[in-house]
């Protein structure tokens, strides 16, 4: 069933940065009182936030907005993490989604899904042949979200210096709520015209 609210899709601009780093604090939180380990280190949240930061520079933030532009969820896409991904694996078929954050007061209206359904469906346009994430290691909630939304685990890595390395992938162009699309751009500001979709010109990874 189609969402009632009207949520959509824009580029993150320098102006979101204290709403992303309240989203990232309230998903550190929400991790900590689920028992997992994820983000818990001081230090590689400080250097995560410094990438995003770049992203967001490189055009390669997104955020999930509201009419009123209250930022609801963030997502990334970026380049191939060479740590992980290997010359075998084709890394220029893929698009790499990174950072998905949903705030907690926009939980059950499927953004994560809506959002990676929109990246599928990116990936599917620029001619890839799948979405790839890698995951916190020890955060097997998150794998099995993932699964559940149609990934398959490739395997697991582990470098020393890194605490993610759960890699997985989905065919582009899968979709999981295709009845129910995000829009790029605001509704409301449009003037009654459909808003652009999944055409909007972004960098490639």
């Amino acid at each position: 069933m189609k969402s009632a609210r009207t949520e959509y899709l824009r580029p993150a601009a320098a102006g979101d940065v204290p709403a992303l780093l309240s989203l990232r604090k309230e998903a550190e939180g929400w991790l900590r009182n689920k028992g997992t380990d994820q983000w818990s280190d001081p230090e590689t949240g400080e250097l995560a936030i410094t990438k995003w930061r770049a992203s967001i520079d490189e055009g390669r933030a997104w955020v999930v907005a509201d009419e009123q532009n209250q930022v609801l969820a963030t997502v990334s896409r970026g380049p191939v993490d060479r740590d992980f991904w290997t010359d075998t694996d084709r890394p220029e078929s893929a698009l790499y989604l990174y950072k998905l954050i949903v705030s907690r007061e926009a939980a059950g209206r499927h953004l994560g899904t809506r959002v990676i359904d929109w990246m599928s469906r990116l990936a599917a346009l620029e001619g890839r042949a799948w979405v790839r994430i890698d995951t916190w290691r020890t955060n097997t909630d998150l794998h099995a979200y993932y699964e559940r939304l149609g990934f398959g685990h490739v395997r697991t890595e582990a470098p020393a210096h890194r605490r993610s390395g759960w890699l997985a992938q989905r065919p582009a162009g899968q979709l999981v709520m295709p009845e129910d699309p995000l829009p790029v751009g605001n509704p409301k500001q449009e003037r009654g015209a459909q808003a652009t979709r999944v055409e909007m010109p972004l960098q490639r990874g």
